[in-house]
C-alpha cells in the first residue's frame, strides 16, 4: 500500500488540530502532548463582576472539553503517523486484516474495519 497520500492527509489535519488547540490551550511544558485549556482570565478580586466570572468560568469548561477531544483525535492522529512509519498502517488491531480503503480515506487514523 503506498502510505504518501495517507501520510499527507494525516500531517494535514495534525496541523488543523494543532491550530485548534492553540487558539483554546497551551501546551504543557513539561509534557508537549498534554494541553491545557484557557480563556481569559479570571478576575478574583471581590470588586469583579460576577458575570464576568461566571463567563469566564464557564468559557473554561466549554473549552476543557473542547481540548480533550481535540487532543485524543490528535493522538489517534499521531498514532497513525507512528504506524505508517513502522509499516503497519492500514492493519486492523484486533484482526490483522487489512482496513477498507474507503475506511482509511474517510479516516486515516482508523485502527480497525469497524
Amino acid at each position: 500500500m503506498d502510505t504518501s497520500h495517507f501520510k499527507q492527509k494525516l500531517l494535514d489535519e495534525k496541523i488543523r488540530l494543532e491550530s485548534e488547540l492553540g487558539s483554546i490551550a497551551k501546551k504543557d511544558p513539561n509534557n508537549p502532548s498534554d494541553w491545557s485549556a484557557v480563556t481569559d482570565e479570571i478576575d478574583s478580586e471581590p470588586s469583579a463582576d460576577k458575570n464576568d466570572r461566571a463567563d469566564a468560568i464557564e468559557d473554561l469548561e466549554e473549552n476543557t472539553g473542547i481540548t480533550n477531544e481535540l487532543e485524543a483525535r490528535l493522538k489517534d492522529v499521531n498514532d497513525a503517523l507512528d504506524r505508517i512509519e513502522k509499516g503497519t498502517f492500514g492493519k486492523d488491531e484486533t484482526t490483522g486484516e487489512d482496513i477498507a480503503p474507503d475506511r482509511l480515506e474517510a479516516n486515516p487514523a482508523a485502527r480497525t474495519n469497524i
